[in-house]
């Protein structure tokens, strides 16, 4: 905690005080340009990564980078398209997933999840990817096993935004464009799926 306060004081003594102008036009109002959906994973900075302002990005962060498909009882991610779309009018959102993630991990060896039912019924908004490897990547070892289910993951999370009506007609009018990356923590590369040829 102390160090969370030491952190507080520098911020306001020597960041904020650098960028007051900025501040002041954030408080009248939030104009981001991308919904960022990424992991909850202390790791991951979506700002420091993308080295962003305050302001430039909406963020949706939880376990997994995960978006449930638009038909599910979680309506938290919805809410916050919704949001993004709808009110602050993004024209991007980017799904991140990223390496070495503890959920991936779950998705890739259940028996550690035995002790954590809620992570577990979390983790039923990434059954998809978990039948996508039970499928094709059988022959894998848990190393590449959980470096492909971080990349299917991303995708298939991808899939599900576009089930949301305003995001697929949104896409559909030239108005958003959405994206898949894998951060890559102990290099810090930033991986881009691209659609033509079905690799990041």
């Amino acid at each position: 905690m102390q160090k969370l306060i030491k952190g507080i004081h520098h911020f306001t003594n020597e960041i904020f005080a650098s960028k007051k102008e900025l501040f002041e036009l954030l408080a009248l109002g939030q104009y981001p340009e991308v919904l960022f959906i990424t992991c909850s994973d202390a790791r991951v900075d979506p700002q420091l990564i993308t080295q962003a302002e305050p302001g430039d990005l909406f963020m949706l962060r939880n376990m997994g980078n995960l978006v449930p498909d638009c038909r599910a009882e979680e309506k938290v991610a919805g809410a916050a398209i919704e949001y993004a779309l709808k009110v602050l009018r993004v024209r991007q959102i980017v799904v991140c997933g990223h390496s070495h993630c503890g959920a991936m991990k779950g998705i890739v060896d259940p028996d550690l999840l035995q002790d954590l039912p809620a992570v577990a019924d979390w983790l039923k908004h990434a059954e998809q990817t978990r039948r996508i490897l039970m499928s094709n990547y059988q022959t894998l070892d848990n190393a590449q096993l959980l470096n492909i289910a971080t990349q299917e993951n991303v995708l298939v999370q991808l899939e599900n935004l576009r089930s949301y009506p305003a995001v697929a007609a949104a896409i559909n009018k030239g108005e958003l464009v959405v994206q898949g990356w894998v951060y890559k923590i102990e290099t810090g590369e930033i991986f881009i799926y691209h659609p033509e040829n079905s690799q990041f």
